[in-house]
């Protein structure tokens, strides 16, 4: 079951969408301002947000930014009552993947929220002939099956899903270990060079490539 994180100072708002996303069986977590949401996602990552704009304490569009900076695969759906051109391009700028102005219909939000979680339900995920299948939990290079533990298979979907993106140990650590207390940030490193040895050994193409100073990137 999916988990939404409904953002929305409002209150008659925020629980009016709460109760209509429990009713469509979604689980959902609610914040009434900016800073309330950093910690809620922080805790625990939501499979979607939605997120209003214009909130007291740490304003939406920080939120929408930290957001994308923690969770790079993470639906963003801006929900608010700014509606000039401007502001959804800036919604857009910051990171959120849909825009929708209030007023609004109910059953457009769950058409949107709908296909924003089909997309990031990838059973193949393939970059060259690095094939992922999130359903055999298997993998495959140049058509030899890669054994992985856990933790390297959920590294390398999470690498493999951002496919051209540069993704921080904090990013990693945050989505892979989910910020274990006794996790070191040195354990990216190490398995990183575990996927190496299993991914890149042997193959004329390396995929699995650093960026000094910022952290790791998948390119085909």
């Amino acid at each position: 079951m999916n988990k939404i994180l409904v953002v929305e100072d409002d209150e008659t708002i925020r629980e009016c969408i709460v109760d209509f996303l429990r009713d469509s069986d979604y689980l959902v977590d609610s914040a009434e301002d900016g800073a309330v949401a950093l910690t809620a996602m922080r805790k625990s990552r939501p499979d979607l947000l939605i997120l209003d704009l214009s909130l007291p304490k740490v304003t939406g569009e920080t939120v929408c930014r930290e957001a994308r900076n923690t969770y790079p695969d993470l639906p963003i759906i801006i929900l608010t009552a700014k509606n000039q051109r401007s502001d959804m391009l800036n919604g857009f700028q910051l990171g959120a993947d849909d825009y929708i102005s209030k007023p609004f219909e109910f059953d457009e939000l769950i058409a949107r929220i709908k296909a924003k979680l089909r997309r990031n339900e990838q059973t193949i995920i393939q970059v060259d002939d690095l094939i992922l299948n999130t359903s055999s939990v298997s993998v495959t290079r140049t058509g030899r099956e890669v054994q992985l533990s856990p933790h390297e298979f959920k590294l390398l979907q999470y690498l493999m899903s951002n496919k051209g993106k540069v993704l921080s140990r904090e990013m990693i650590l945050s989505r892979v270990w989910e910020y274990s207390y006794d996790v070191d940030s040195r354990v990216v490193d190490v398995y990183i060079g575990y996927l190496r040895k299993k991914i890149d050994a042997g193959a004329k193409k390396k995929l699995l490539q650093s960026v000094r100073g910022f952290g790791y990137v998948v390119k085909d």
